[in-house]
């Protein structure tokens, strides 16, 4: 069971919002005991998309879902301390303040290793501990423009916002990779550790292709600029994606759609104006049913563009057990499947405090 690997492993979550709380959540999908320290009045997360209203996003749920919530004034003498005494029985603490903020709360690196030499603690912002952009204020889309990934997002004309947000989830898994490791590290004898992770080069780091080939929008062979790559408008303004890049699958594709002739073209100069602009023109006069019907079949790397709406009775998607609900949310598991098992639902938020969870953890 997924929920088993990190059975005994205690992690103190001080982060905000979606990239450190989606991190933490994941180490509690893995079994770890994660208490979530909050300020006086929950963090701004739980109005993530609110509305205006004031009401509890439902994302904040969900994302903390398997958690215990404690709230703590680290500004206090009294919050300071009780935040002493989890550091001191913690595995893993994960951070996502500007650099130089726990310093001023009085947990700078040095005292926290004097609390806990075997704490792993991973530090999570926007930009790194260092350079230039360390201070500076961000989010999501500034790091993505930062990366160069919105250069290859988008049509010829303009970037696009992509989502779900890229950076914040490439940064919590980066995140959740290293504490992995650094725990593996500990426990052959290496002892604690200091990661610094940032969000715009967790991204950086999968931009890998971009340096290897054209990525510009509308050019490159996986950015818009081949015919066997693309998205495409049906007659009933559907969507359908088509990635037919080896020619043996391109070949079902221009067979399956009777155009056999599109068959050598495939490796036409990019971008492929024309030959896009051909197979546009066919797709756009039928229906997404029609299409279902020729190419579902075809074996030529096709897919419809599901709405969120259509997900999750999608036949593949309930076949695999991964959508589910949380009260009254739609929770995502965890897309691991041990020995055959899919993860199971997760518990719904635990509201604590601190006192509660010092006693619980010293007494393990």
């Amino acid at each position: 069971m997924l929920s088993t690997f990190l059975e005994g492993v205690r992690v103190l979550d001080l982060s905000q919002y979606l990239p450190g709380p989606f991190a933490s959540r994941l180490l509690a999908d893995m079994g770890a005991d994660v208490v979530k320290v909050e300020p006086p009045g929950g963090e701004p997360g739980r109005r993530l998309d609110a509305g205006g209203r004031e009401t509890v996003s439902p994302y904040y749920h969900v994302v903390n879902a398997g958690k215990r919530v404690i709230d703590l004034d680290l500004r206090s003498e009294a919050g300071q301390e009780a935040f002493a005494g989890l550091v001191e029985s913690a595995d893993v603490l994960l951070e996502s303040f500007r650099p130089g903020v726990l310093d001023r709360l009085g947990f700078g690196e040095h005292r926290l290793k004097a609390l806990n030499p075997s704490l792993v603690h991973c530090a999570l912002s926007g930009y790194g501990q260092t350079g230039p952009l360390r201070l500076a204020s961000g989010h999501d889309l500034n790091y993505v423009a930062l990366t160069g990934a919105l250069e290859a997002t988008g049509t010829p004309e303009t970037p696009v916002i992509p989502f779900p947000p890229m950076s914040d989830h490439a940064g919590a898994l980066m995140a959740v990779v290293s504490i992995l490791g650094a725990l593996m590290a500990r426990a052959r004898g290496r002892g604690g550790a200091h990661l610094d992770v940032s969000l715009s080069e967790s991204l950086l780091f999968l931009q890998e292709l971009a340096f290897a080939f054209d990525a510009r929008r509308g050019q490159g062979l996986l950015t818009g600029g081949s015919a066997c790559y693309q998205i495409y408008r049906t007659a009933d303004d559907r969507f359908i994606t088509v990635s037919p890049l080896e020619p043996k699958f391109w070949a079902n594709f221009c067979n399956a759609v009777g155009r056999p002739e599109w068959i050598p073209r495939q490796f036409e100069p990019l971008p492929q104006r024309a030959l896009i602009a051909e197979v546009a023109s066919l797709i756009g006069s039928q229906t997404l049913a029609q299409w279902e019907r020729v190419l579902g079949e075809a074996d030529c790397c096709y897919q419809a563009v599901v709405t969120h709406a259509e997900v999750a009775a999608h036949p593949h998607i309930q076949a695999r057990h991964l959508v589910g609900r949380l009260g009254k949310d739609t929770e995502v598991r965890a897309p691991v499947f041990v020995d055959g098992a899919p993860p199971e639902p997760r518990r719904e938020i635990a509201f604590s405090d601190a006192d509660a969870v010092i006693g619980s953890w010293r007494q393990d």
